[in-house]
């Protein structure tokens, strides 16, 4: 095992796995994605075009898609635990990753077939996209303990996160050309510009995702005790529950995480709508403020790191809530374009800190010993799908009730709030002084 720590090929390639993914979640679901939907997604000869009818209810197409998000995330949460403890006791880890990164991006593909009036094309694509994320994340997360040592888990998470941000701003910007110089590709029109950038999200993830797949090692297989697979997945499972409910560390940090991830992945997955249909801004504007987003966010990951290096991941972490806290109240009051941009960059930072030091801070409390990372990083991930879950239905269910967006911005705040009392009780801790 310690002969395969810090192989600098290893490090790399896993890292670059960010730099394939997050195409996805910068054009699917933060930026000409957001757009598009409520245009294409439409009962086209209705008298209420953008009231759509999902299962024999009639639903506002905006309302859809947050919803989708929220069934997908839903669907993850109860899906990843169970294999991922499958994982862990065959050792195909590798393989796993491999799959759900293909339905991902396969899936984005699919978007390409999403002309207006499709929408239930384009609603199970797109949800099927997030599960592909968000599974193939969870085995990648879980690799960090087993290909490097603690003291590289800071500044390797935030290597990721900044390939990730870096790739998907190139493709994106790439994809805009098509949005804002159609003559550049024949006078292509603004739909099938869009349907193309989805494709080239797919084209891309599949191939660059074949560097880690080829460099990352693969796990070993425990001795086999019970008689299937499944069984065996599900005992793993359960021993790993075990394991962190004695831990009142790791059980605070999940607490804490499950509440500010809530709170920063709402903003993120419906940042584009509150811009859109709060502030009225143009299309164009809305992608600037996501590429704003994602260009701060590679220094707001190296700062924090820093910032961990010097204080330790708690006391960054509650830096970086105590600022996300300041942003919500500041987001309630914003009304102009200016402003949007200032927030956006505010947002941007943040968002690098937090998404990098959580996955950083939660390496470092999974036993250097064990082989069942897959298994641990799979109760972080239910966190973060359940969170997200909760955060995009209420978010969407706020909309539907009373039509205010900024309602739901500050109730944020008292989330992040909360976040902070659980990560104060870690950092009375010692075990994780200087973690």
């Amino acid at each position: 095992m310690e002969k395969r720590l810090n192989n600098p090929k290893v490090l790399n390639a896993w890292a670059f796995y960010d730099w394939a993914n997050s195409v996805h979640s910068l054009t699917i679901t933060s930026a000409i994605f957001p757009i598009y939907f409520p245009i294409a997604a439409i009962m086209q000869g209705s008298q209420h075009p953008d009231m759509l009818d999902i299962l024999g209810y009639s639903v506002r197409n905006t309302v859809v898609y947050s919803y989708s998000i929220s069934i997908a995330f839903l669907v993850l949460a109860a899906v990843v635990p169970f294999l991922s403890g499958i994982a862990d006791y065959t050792g195909n880890k590798k393989s796993f990753m491999r799959f759900f990164c293909y339905v991902g991006s396969i899936s984005c593909m699919t978007l390409y077939f999403f002309t207006p009036g499709r929408y239930l094309i384009g609603t199970l694509a797109f949800l099927f996209s997030i599960i592909g994320w968000g599974g193939s994340i969870v085995f990648y997360n879980s690799f960090l303990p087993e290909i490097a040592t603690k003291d590289r888990f800071d500044q390797l998470s935030a290597k990721g996160f900044s390939l990730g941000y870096i790739g998907s701003v190139i493709l994106l910007v790439q994809n805009l050309t098509m949005l804002l110089k159609p003559e550049w590709y024949g006078n292509i029109d603004a739909g099938m510009a869009s349907r193309i950038s989805f494709l080239s999200v797919g084209i891309w993830w599949f191939i660059f995702a074949q560097i880690p797949f080829y460099y990352l090692p693969s796990s070993e297989k425990k001795e086999k005790k019970h008689d299937t697979w499944w069984l065996g997945g599900i005992r793993e499972l359960k021993h790993i529950a075990l394991e962190i409910s004695q831990k009142p560390t790791t059980k605070r940090f999940l607490s804490a995480f499950f509440l500010y991830n809530m709170g920063a992945q709402t903003v993120m997955y419906l940042g584009a709508l509150f811009g859109g249909q709060e502030l009225h801004l143009p299309s164009d504007a809305l992608i600037i403020t996501i590429l704003l987003i994602q260009i701060i966010a590679i220094p707001g990951a190296y700062t924090c790191a820093q910032l961990s290096k010097k204080l330790g991941n708690i006391k960054a972490l509650m830096s970086i809530i105590g600022v996300w806290i300041v942003v919500c109240c500041y987001a309630y009051t914003v009304t102009d374009k200016i402003n949007f941009y200032m927030l956006a960059a505010a947002i941007g930072f943040v968002m690098g800190g937090i998404q990098s030091n959580s996955r950083a801070t939660y390496a470092k409390l999974c036993p250097v010993h064990e082989k069942d990372t897959a298994s641990y990083f799979s109760f972080y991930d239910v966190c973060d799908r359940l969170s997200t879950v909760l955060g995009t239905f209420l978010f969407g269910l706020i909309i539907q009730l009373t039509g205010n967006m900024r309602l739901g911005i500050l109730i944020l705040v008292f989330v992040f709030a909360g976040s902070l009392w659980f990560l104060y009780q870690i950092k009375q801790n010692k075990e994780l002084a200087s973690a």
